[in-house]
């Protein structure tokens, strides 16, 4: 029976598990709680790939408990129950792992039925996830868990596990393997730190650059072939999506182009067009504002086009965008004064509007009142003194003028003209 090249190689000691050591490294702490024997219910999560399934294997394996996995994209609550049935037989003398993959899957309803019986303790949870635990799991079970992150694995860590690929099949096909310079790298690289990528990719290069001398020759290009568009862990709803826009949007307000395009280029090598153009037209107004009124334009132009063009060439007016955002002055001005202004609104702090300020032409027949409303152009500079906010908020001050060279001139401009009143 065919069985995958990852299953092969499936580590069998935590020593074999590569790019997780601030987790499985001599001394770390969920070493020692395998070493002791003792497990509590665990919660793994982390991106696919980087040996969630292979350390509870380990686990099972470690503690002589009977290992039982189930996918909860496809699991039921009766899958559970019929697992529950096995204990106290002679089937499980030393209890049962349950390794639950995609927890998040199981809707409200389906966890509690689970902590029924982690509580009474008739079976011990692994569960695993590629999504935020404290956003998906129910927190009755996220309290009786303890929850460990799984690293993205790096380039060297995976090309380990790619060279032990490889020397795996030339002992069990008998042949010799001839890369060319780059090509390991590139595979390791390109596989975006799912390890189990990287091992596929090594599996389909055997079988399709095999020849009758018993010699494998892997090209650079072959492996370019086998690997393309796979460095990328993204989702569109998921934790990937999030943290690259969040990513794209902090390097913008932190003033660095290079950062800015890298995460810029992850969004279009996974297709989220629209949440790239999403986060650079906020950003022009949150953190360039007032320092460069002209950007909001701009870059408005440079979305449109980009969304007219669509993907690859929507690449370029993005760019433009961005390093624009990245390099221009900055001001958070307009973000913190409409934050003020928002919060007091919530508060209830609003009152009537001042009467000069109303619609005349709401009076009804009968009630015609003065307004007393005084129309600046009348007056030197297109400015007189006169109350705007309510009451409740006179003399209340939202907006504070940045330190840059437009809000500054701005400021100067008025100061002088409200002086001369």
């Amino acid at each position: 029976m065919y069985q995958p090249l990852a299953d092969e190689l499936r580590p069998r000691e935590l020593n074999e598990v590569y790019g997780q050591e601030h987790i499985l490294g001599e001394g770390a702490i969920l070493r020692r709680i395998i070493e002791s024997g003792t497990v509590p219910n665990l919660i793994f999560y982390g991106p696919s790939g980087t040996g969630k399934t292979t350390v509870a294997n380990i686990i099972a394996e470690k503690t002589n408990r009977k290992l039982f996995k189930l996918n909860a994209t496809t699991a039921s609550t009766a899958d559970v129950k019929a697992i529950v049935s096995q204990l106290d037989t002679l089937l499980t003398p030393n209890g049962v792992l349950l390794y639950l993959d995609e927890i998040q899957s199981f809707n409200k309803k389906q966890q509690q039925t689970l902590l029924e019986y982690i509580e009474n303790g008739k079976i011990t949870l692994i569960a695993s996830t590629t999504e935020n635990p404290y956003f998906y799991v129910f927190n009755a079970i996220l309290s009786r868990s303890t929850i460990f992150e799984f690293k993205s694995l790096t380039v060297e860590a995976v090309e380990k596990t790619v060279d032990r690929a490889l020397r795996y099949m030339e002992q069990k096909l008998n042949v010799t393997v001839e890369a060319e310079a780059g090509a390991v790298r590139h595979i390791a690289a390109s596989c975006g730190g799912d390890v189990r990528k990287a091992i596929n990719a090594v599996e389909v290069l055997f079988t399709a650059c095999a020849s009758g001398d018993g010699v494998v020759r892997i090209s650079l290009a072959d492996a370019e072939a086998v690997s393309q568009k796979s460095a990328m862990h993204y989702d569109r709803e998921g934790d990937s999506h999030y943290d690259s826009v969040s990513a794209l949007m902090k390097s913008l307000r932190g003033s660095d182009p290079d950062a800015a395009l890298h995460y810029l280029a992850r969004l279009l090598e996974a297709g989220d067009l629209p949440g790239a153009c999403r986060r650079i037209l906020c950003s022009a107004s949150e953190d360039i504002g007032l320092a460069y009124p002209q950007a909001v334009s701009i870059v408005k132009a440079c979305v449109d086009s980009a969304l007219q063009l669509g993907l690859p060439e929507a690449k370029l007016p993005l760019a433009e965008a961005v390093i624009l955002l990245a390099t221009a002055p900055k001001s958070n001005s307009v973000v913190m004064a409409i934050d003020r202004a928002m919060a007091d609104v919530k508060k209830g702090k609003a009152g009537p509007i001042p009467r000069e300020l109303q619609n005349v032409h709401a009076d009804g027949f009968g009630f015609e009142r003065e307004q007393g409303y005084l129309y600046p152009h009348d007056y030197p500079g297109h400015w007189v003194k006169q109350q705007y906010l309510p009451d409740v908020l006179k003399d209340t001050v939202y907006y504070e003028y940045g330190d840059n060279k437009f809000e500054q001139a701005c400021k100067a401009y008025w100061e002088k003209i409200k002086n001369e009143a």
